[in-house]
């Protein structure tokens, strides 16, 4: 399979998709220079008068409901409805699910426009399939992503979507197949934005690639390897985000085979 995943990594630099992101103000940065780096275009747009003409112009949705306000919602709708409309593939990241009554109507809202794929920690993948009743700390999983695998199919089987719950091993979940990365090292932990930077990046894979379940284990195996590699020259957070984002830019298929750690299973 790893032959197959490095493919899709090419075919995003190939193809450079636009990816109009909704995302919250912390990580804009952070996301749209990852995107930059793996050959991908992005654009961050939430204008009421200009959402649905740009997701009309790219390739792909992403919504990160991080920072959320009454303006940004409307904006979220608005983009979800006209990529349900268009039938153009979107990508919900669903930060700090289960937590305020509030965000938990805005998913449910969202949740009506059938995301393509849903990635989030064990906890979010959790309190959206409404099989747990645990509270989530912030932005950080109290679970491990082994135990949201019910959940993940859950909402694959009622939602549609292809699920990735992350955490120390990534998990994919698509009918009857799972993939599991075991790529990435704990000192990204310590780096905040780098789930929402996944999220993008599936979004970008997805644009390029039919295959949306491949194409969410390239970007989490790629985002993974890369931190691995970023992290033996790195200090500590601050310059592994600098070297993370330079890796992402310039890793090649030989680092890719030699670091990809994954396993698929069929039910």
């Amino acid at each position: 399979m790893k032959e197959s995943l490095w493919n899709s990594i090419l075919s995003v630099r190939k193809n450079a998709p636009l990816v109009h992101n909704i995302t919250n103000y912390v990580v804009m940065n952070t996301t749209a220079n990852a995107l930059l780096a793996i050959g991908a275009s992005p654009i961050m747009a939430h204008a009421h008068s200009e959402v649905q003409d740009m997701v009309a112009l790219s390739g792909v949705l992403v919504i990160n409901i991080g920072t959320l306000d009454e303006y940004w919602v409307k904006s979220m709708l608005l983009a979800a409805a006209k990529a349900h409309e268009l039938d153009k593939p979107w990508v919900l990241d669903p930060v700090g699910a289960g937590a305020t009554a509030y965000r938990d109507g805005v998913i449910a809202q969202l949740l009506e426009y059938k995301p393509t794929v849903i990635r989030g920690n064990a906890s979010e993948i959790m309190a959206l399939a409404k099989v747990s009743q645990s509270k989530t700390k912030g932005v950080d999983s109290t679970h491990e992503s082994q135990e949201a695998i019910e959940a993940a199919q859950w909402l694959n089987a009622n939602v549609g979507s292809v699920v990735c719950v992350s955490g120390a091993v990534d998990v994919i979940v698509s009918g009857n197949r799972k993939i599991f990365v075991s790529n990435g090292h704990k000192l990204m932990q310590q780096v905040t934005g780098l789930g929402c930077t996944a999220t993008a990046m599936i979004g970008a894979f997805i644009a390029a690639e039919n295959d949306i379940f491949k194409a969410t284990a390239a970007a989490m195996a790629l985002l993974g390897i890369t931190g691995q590699l970023a992290q033996k020259i790195s200090q500590g957070p601050g310059s592994l985000q600098l070297h993370l984002l330079d890796k992402l830019y310039s890793i090649t298929q030989e680092e890719f085979y030699s670091h990809i750690a994954i396993d698929e299973h069929h039910e």
